[in-house]
């Protein structure tokens, strides 16, 4: 008994040795009981979105470009060949705490003089198995290994994150280029409509029915709508050539799949938890990296603490080679090395600090994460709830202008009104038709923003 509180004081005194570790501040987050924005107007009945979130939408094309995207686009590859990298770091981290076994053999010829002057020549056949073992009595292997197995997670955290950037950004693309191609064809038709209008105002110019100054508007309106058509058409051909680069490709055409009027956004059940946002990948990579961070400061502190190994050598020699294959001379060695710093000028004790503050700096930064995360999630349902807002309004003054429209065409076909009357009524509808086609896209976009902000698709129970 005394000889195990001797062995229980001494180990006691020298993890006493070890560096001061700061301790973790106090967190300061505090989560929000609810959410602030209100709940959007049901879009669709009861939809159960998973984690392949973009085939939400419906669109075949969608789903097929975001497929190839997460197969081919280069960041992800990139991302990809980080994890194999702390893969290996990792397994290499475990090799650390495992034996270490390495084989020597070294013949050798010499030719030397004797004590008398005459030379001579002497041969040494050697051959020699090499065993090194270091113990981990205080476990800084072990959390050198833990520290390199959570970095190994957070770059997985890092591949997912990338991956649900990749996409959102490939489905806000798709989606934007179907707005772009509505309204484009929304263009087309209104300038069919002002080539109609340009043709009447002629007539009515020729035959005295109305003044010059009508057939020049009606003509300036024509063009202002002819001059929107390669303009849409080259922001098409840009927004084409990004998509194909992030799906992968080179700068190109894109598939379509199903028109902007036939896609609909995902409802948004009511009462979605707060606790979705766990599975965010960046609040997992934040949390890993903090959990690596701790582990490698404990680490860095018990650099002062003696380390422990046991090693052994064994083989044989012989002066012959005859000797050395049948019968050589067996030569052992065993050592017990316990070896530990005595004085390093505060080194440990600085590292140790400076892990430390890069340890608070990973807890402020997860703070930050999960901050950011709750205002992306607030800001897209309040998008949402919004613009769907905004579209019902729209709704309205796109009825207004059409009716107006209608009499103001008639006033001026039966000659009651200028063709003022009816050029501004279609301007006012044509307003409201591309505020439309806007708001649709708009909202379909949130609805992919929503997605990124709760790290990817939820599954709510249906009413």
């Amino acid at each position: 008994m005394k000889r195990r509180h001797v062995i229980l004081a001494g180990a006691l005194a020298l993890a006493g040795c070890a560096a001061k570790a700061p301790p973790q501040p106090a967190s300061s987050l505090q989560l929000p009981s609810g959410w602030r924005a209100p709940a959007p107007i049901a879009t669709a009945d009861g939809a159960h979105v998973e984690q392949l979130w973009w085939q939400a939408f419906g669109d075949p094309v969608l789903s097929d470009l975001v497929g190839e995207a997460l197969a081919r686009n280069g960041d992800l590859r990139v991302a990809r060949a980080r994890v194999q990298e702390y893969r290996a770091r990792l397994a290499q981290a475990d090799a650390n705490r495992a034996p270490n076994l390495a084989f020597d053999g070294s013949p050798t010829r010499t030719r030397t003089l004797a004590y008398n002057g005459v030379p001579y020549v002497t041969n040494v056949f050697q051959a020699e198995l090499q065993a090194s073992y270091e113990i981990d009595v205080w476990g800084r292997l072990a959390k050198l290994s833990d520290a390199a197995g959570e970095s190994y997670r957070a770059e997985q955290a890092s591949l997912d994150a990338a991956a649900l950037s990749i996409a959102a950004s490939v489905a806000t693309a798709y989606l934007n280029l179907r707005g772009l191609d509505a309204q484009l064809a929304l263009t087309q038709s209104t300038l069919q409509l002002r080539e109609q209008s340009r043709e009447l105002a002629r007539k009515q110019f020729e035959v005295g029915y109305s003044s010059r100054l009508e057939w020049l508007q009606a003509q300036s309106e024509y063009h202002a709508a002819a001059e929107q058509v390669p303009q849409l058409q080259r922001q098409i051909f840009e927004q084409e050539n990004a998509l194909a680069v992030l799906v992968g490709g080179n700068p190109g055409p894109i598939a379509r799949g199903m028109p902007l009027a036939q896609l609909t956004a995902p409802s948004v059940p009511a009462g979605l938890p707060s606790e979705l946002l766990r599975r965010r990948p960046d609040i997992a990579r934040a949390e890993h990296n903090l959990a690596a961070a701790n582990a490698s400061l404990a680490a860095t502190r018990d650099q002062l603490l003696p380390s422990f190994k046991l090693t052994a050598v064994g083989g044989g020699q012989a002066t012959t080679l005859t000797d050395f294959l049948h019968a050589p001379t067996a030569l052992w060695r065993l050592t017990a090395l316990a070896a530990g710093p005595l004085f390093d000028g505060g080194r440990v004790q600085a590292q140790t600090d400076a892990a430390g503050a890069q340890r608070d700096q990973l807890v402020y930064a997860y703070e930050n994460v999960v901050r950011n995360a709750f205002a992306e999630t607030e800001n897209s349902l309040g998008a949402i709830y919004r613009l769907q807002q905004q579209a019902v309004e729209n709704d309205a003054r796109r009825a207004t202008a059409a009716e107006t429209l209608r009499i103001a065409h008639n006033r001026y076909r039966n000659g009651y009104a200028s063709y003022l009357e009816e050029l501004d009524a279609q301007r006012t509808l044509y307003s409201a038709d591309v505020g439309l086609l806007q708001l649709k896209t708009r909202i379909l976009v949130s609805s992919v923003d929503l997605y990124r902000a709760m790290g990817g698709g939820w599954q709510a129970s249906a009413p």
